[in-house]
C-alpha cells in the first residue's frame, strides 16, 4: 500500500467508526443507539448526556453481557483530551458488539445544546456558536 493510501485507509476507518454529536443524537433518537458514558462516578454525577448508560471503565469487562446487541453502542468520555471511550470500546468490539466513538464527547454534546443531565434534572446549555449554528 502506498503512503497516500494508508492515509486513505486510516480517514476511512475513522468515519466508519467515529460519530460527531449531531449524527449521534438522531441515531439515538430513531432509537438505533444507545450512549453509553465511560467515565468515573463522579463525574457521571458532574453531569452526563441525557438517556445515556453509565459503564465506567472499570466495570467494562464485568457489564458486557448486560448491553443491548441490536443497537449501535456510542461510547463518550469527558472530551477531545479524553481516551477513556476508546479503552472502552476496545472491549466492547472485542465482545463482538456494534460501536462507535463520539467526536468531542460529553463536552461536545453540551455544547452543542443538547440534553444534559444533572441531580437537578434535565437541561440544556446554550449552543456554542463556535461549534454550532443556530437552525
Amino acid at each position: 500500500m502506498t503512503h497516500l493510501g494508508a492515509r486513505l485507509a486510516y480517514v476511512a476507518a475513522r468515519l466508519d467508526y467515529e460519530i460527531d454529536v449531531v449524527a449521534a443524537h438522531e441515531a439515538v433518537a430513531a432509537g438505533a443507539a444507545v450512549l453509553v458514558d465511560t467515565r468515573r462516578l463522579e463525574s457521571w454525577q458532574h453531569g452526563h448526556i441525557a438517556g445515556a448508560v453509565h459503564l465506567p471503565k472499570t466495570e467494562v469487562a464485568s457489564r458486557v453481557e448486560t448491553l443491548p446487541r441490536d443497537r449501535t453502542l456510542i461510547v463518550y468520555g469527558w472530551g477531545p483530551g479524553c481516551n477513556g471511550a476508546t479503552s472502552t470500546a476496545r472491549v466492547l468490539l472485542e465482545a463482538g458488539l456494534d460501536v462507535r466513538e463520539l467526536l468531542g464527547g460529553y463536552e461536545y454534546w453540551a455544547r452543542n445544546g443538547f440534553d444534559i443531565e444533572t441531580a437537578e434534572g434535565v437541561s440544556r446549555q446554550v449552543r456554542d456558536p463556535l461549534v454550532t449554528a443556530e437552525s
